[in-house]
């Protein structure tokens, strides 16, 4: 074996031992839309997560499952809708995608491209890791009404969540429009895509005819309780 390579070869098998050896800490908490996130993070640095990565809806449904290394998504990824049927598999070492279930007719999320598209033409859609549950719940959670539930009635209000996707699969840009029917009100809010983060921010770009390319992703949503985002529809749920 040429020497570079057995130096390199020690060098990765020190890093294994070494990560494997880290000293963890069990944690769990409560995220968006009441799921459960079980974790270990390390004994030394608690914002680093390290070790086997599981998220839970109620009854125990498993959401995600996955591991970490040193705070990054590694290896294969499995994740779920909240009725614990499998979603995609995704894994984070070769960015690639393994599986994605098939989408329902009248799904919460569509997508838009400035191209006429004829029977000889190939289409595919963006891609969100984490599922079209899992992995677009991050850009739900950051709304909240400007109203309060208890001045003005929400009742029936409904939102689209739109995502431009660069074909460098980038997030470009973030707006939420809602309707607020008993109010004759709509607002149209425009966030910086700087405030997710980094992971939320990429996607599998679309492509056409093998050449990625612009798209947009629209969520329809509705408004909880206390004036937050919820999935509109749940066909996939």
């Amino acid at each position: 074996m040429p020497f570079k390579k057995f130096l390199s070869v020690l060098l990765f098998l020190y890093c294994a031992v070494n990560c494997m050896g880290q000293e963890t800490i069990d944690k769990h908490d409560k995220i968006f839309d009441n799921l459960i996130e079980r974790f270990t993070v390390l004994k030394d640095s608690p914002t680093v997560k390290h070790g086997l990565y599981q998220v839970f809806a109620k009854r125990n449904k498993l959401v995600a499952r996955g591991m970490y290394t040193m705070g990054k998504k590694t290896g294969t990824w499995h994740f779920y809708n909240k009725s614990g049927q499998l979603m995609q598999i995704y894994n984070y070492d070769e960015k690639r995608l393994q599986f994605e279930a098939k989408q329902y007719i009248g799904s919460n999320i569509s997508y838009l491209i400035d191209k006429t598209i004829t029977d000889k033409d190939t289409v595919t859609k963006p891609v969100k890791a984490g599922g079209r549950y899992f992995g677009y719940l991050p850009y739900l959670s950051l709304y909240k009404t400007p109203f309060s539930p208890f001045d003005y009635s929400i009742n029936g209000a409904v939102a689209e969540v739109e995502l431009l996707i660069s074909p460098l699969g980038r997030l470009a840009d973030y707006k939420v429009t809602v309707l607020f029917p008993f109010i004759n009100y709509t607002q149209t809010l425009r966030l910086d895509p700087r405030i997710l983060k980094e992971e939320d921010r990429e996607f599998i770009p679309a492509t056409f005819n093998r050449v990625p390319i612009l798209s947009r992703i629209i969520i329809k949503c509705r408004l909880d309780d206390d004036g937050g985002l919820l999935f509109q529809y749940y066909d996939e749920f």
